[in-house]
């Protein structure tokens, strides 16, 4: 497969292949999508919101947390693994879509063209999870705060300044990014004296971040 094909994988692309045997479902804040451990019997996409993905150690009480924004997909795993791996938890209130892993597994037995979509889609996921990776462990948690502020607000996609990010508390960023929640607020309060996003209840992602960040 050539790696423009990976590179042009978008999950909504894959979605829209599925849209026909689909439900969505609307998620209050906090409520939990499945569990880790639970059955693994459909995969999701965030249609509206954000959702956060928590992997459980067994010997202690930390966990490996990551944000998916609108258009993501999770669940994926259904196909290959029969017990969730994670928990997954609506942030704020989201619309989270359903389709079954007996219909994704259909899909991908009767159309090759669709199972060449969906290989590529898991290999971009691959590459993402390797880049998320290396971020924890080759930068400070100063400058994955400000990737992961990028991530959420999709500016990747936009120019000038992003839409508002919903209002993701302090406590899940600094889960997502591996410090202190007392470092997070101490970074966002720098970010917003230097301009680089508006932080007053809901935040707002200015192009400024993204120069800097390529910058350092």
């Amino acid at each position: 497969m050539r790696r423009e094909s990976i590179l042009n994988s978008d999950p909504n692309t894959l979605f829209k292949k599925l849209e026909s045997q689909s439900a969505s479902r609307v998620y209050r804040n906090r409520q939990n999508i499945f569990y880790q451990g639970d059955a693994a019997t459909a995969m999701f996409r965030v249609e509206l919101g954000y959702v956060k993905l928590a992997v459980a150690s067994t010997r202690s009480n930390k966990a490996a947390v990551s944000i998916l924004r609108e258009g993501d997909c999770f669940g994926e795993g259904c196909i290959g693994t029969p017990l969730r791996t994670c928990t997954a938890t609506s942030i704020g209130q989201s619309i989270i879509g359903k389709i079954s892993k007996r219909a994704l597994a259909r899909r991908l037995q009767m159309e090759p063209a669709f199972a060449k979509l969906f290989t590529a889609y898991l290999l971009l996921r691959i590459r993402r999870v390797e880049d998320d990776l290396m971020d924890q462990l080759m930068n400070t948690s100063e400058r994955r705060l400000a990737r992961l502020l990028l991530k959420l607000s999709g500016f990747s996609k936009r120019s000038g300044r992003a839409p508002e990010v919903a209002n993701i508390d302090q406590e899940t960023l600094a889960q997502a990014v591996g410090t202190t929640r007392s470092r997070v607020s101490h970074f966002m309060n720098e970010f917003r004296q230097k301009g680089f996003i508006d932080y007053n209840g809901h935040l707002q992602v200015h192009k400024s971040l993204l120069s800097y960040l390529l910058k350092e």
